[in-house]
């Protein structure tokens, strides 16, 4: 092989320049297995944890819903069939918020006590034998901002769902930042230059016969990091991404877990109808003033129609599974998460010192030659 580009010796080669180019394919194609492999760990990691973080919001949501429902169910059984859908709604937008859609907080909270409103003057502040009007309940609907029957509450509700639930879906879409970073530093376009570096460091050897030489470290490091050095750079943003997990996570715990909010939320709705309710006489008559008498229609609504046993399993179900609480949970994931900070800064040596160097004082391929010591 007269004709060589970069395997070029003075030893008699046993390649043709078609070797050549194979051999040019199979260098980057081993280094990107090998750049895969030891992302390994810390791709399953991420991923497995994002996983199981979604699982368990997702559990949450439903256990809150349940929460609620059966608040009506229990205590409220004459209005618990049409509050039931309103907490239905309610709990789909939580999910659809905190898995990335683009809805807001304050308004489906708002929403939420705007259309329980109408239900709960038809049942609690002024009950009557048949249900109000529909036309009546949308003036109804409308006016529960400017009445304010639920006092402070659903202020309250907005804070604690706004914060929580933002740390929440800002925490699962982070985890899926990191699992994009380590995609795209996996599937690396080598230069032309880099390209050559590895065909000679790695398969050159095979053209002299030599096929089980591995290089010198100090050789692979130079080769290595000069190929990486736009890796390199990622170092000092995935240094501070790890940070910022860790701050983030610190934030989401107390008052702010989505689980203590969550779990918490059939509490506040319950101080929010008793609110209604010891101020009964005094709403009617607001209500009078805005919307004018109850205008009524000639059907009831139906009861309770929850089923309690499926409910139960869910709690039973959760509270085994929720015995490590998700702030230990967290707190675990990070501290596993944090051995990983100079991940980016030591790939080059990781790469060099696991797979592709020959170890130490052992004869080894200099780019040339085989050599005692480098």
């Amino acid at each position: 092989g007269v004709d060589l580009q970069v395997c070029t010796s003075r030893n008699p080669t046993c390649c043709t320049k078609k070797m050549e180019e194979r051999y040019q394919i199979a260098a980057k194609q081993d280094i990107q297995q090998v750049l895969q492999t030891s992302s390994a760990t810390l791709k399953f990691l991420i991923s497995r944890n994002a996983a199981a973080f979604q699982e368990t919001f997702e559990m949450l949501i439903r256990l809150a819903e349940n929460y609620t429902s059966t608040l009506f169910c229990t205590a409220y059984r004459n209005m618990a069939a049409e509050a039931t859908v309103r907490v239905q709604e309610f709990f789909t937008d939580v999910g659809l918020f905190i898995f990335g859609t683009d809805i807001n907080t304050e308004e489906f909270v708002n929403t939420f006590f705007d259309t329980l409103f109408p239900v709960v003057y038809n049942h609690v502040i002024n009950p009557g034998l048949t249900d109000i009007s529909l036309e009546y309940a949308e003036c109804l609907r409308m006016a529960r901002r400017d009445i304010r029957p639920f006092g402070n509450i659903p202020k309250k509700a907005i804070g604690q769902m706004g914060r929580s639930l933002l740390s929440s879906r800002t925490f699962l879409q982070a985890l899926n930042l990191g699992i994009e970073v380590i995609n795209t530093t996996d599937h690396l376009h080598f230069s032309k230059d880099c390209s050559r570096a590895l065909l000679r460091m790695q398969y050159c050897p095979h053209c002299q016969g030599l096929m089980r030489s591995k290089p010198c470290m100090g050789y692979c490091l130079n080769i290595i990091r000069a190929c990486l050095a736009n890796i390199a750079e990622i170092d000092l943003h995935w240094r501070g991404y790890i940070q910022s997990l860790e701050e983030l996570s610190s934030a989401m715990s107390g008052t702010h877990d989505i689980e203590h909010v969550l779990l918490n939320f059939h509490s506040l709705v319950n101080d929010a109808l008793v609110q209604a309710h010891i101020h009964g006489p005094e709403l009617s008559e607001q209500v009078k003033k805005i919307c004018g008498p109850p205008v009524r229609k000639p059907t009831q609504s139906p009861g309770c129609s929850l089923d309690q046993n499926k409910d139960n399993q869910g709690l039973k179900m959760f509270s085994r599974d929720s015995e490590e609480t998700l702030t230990n949970r967290r707190k675990e994931f990070i501290s596993h998460l944090r051995l990983y900070r100079a991940f980016y800064s030591g790939l080059a040596d990781q790469l060099c010192s696991n797979e592709l160097a020959a170890a130490d004082g052992l004869p080894c391929w200099n780019g040339e030659d085989v050599v005692k010591r480098y």
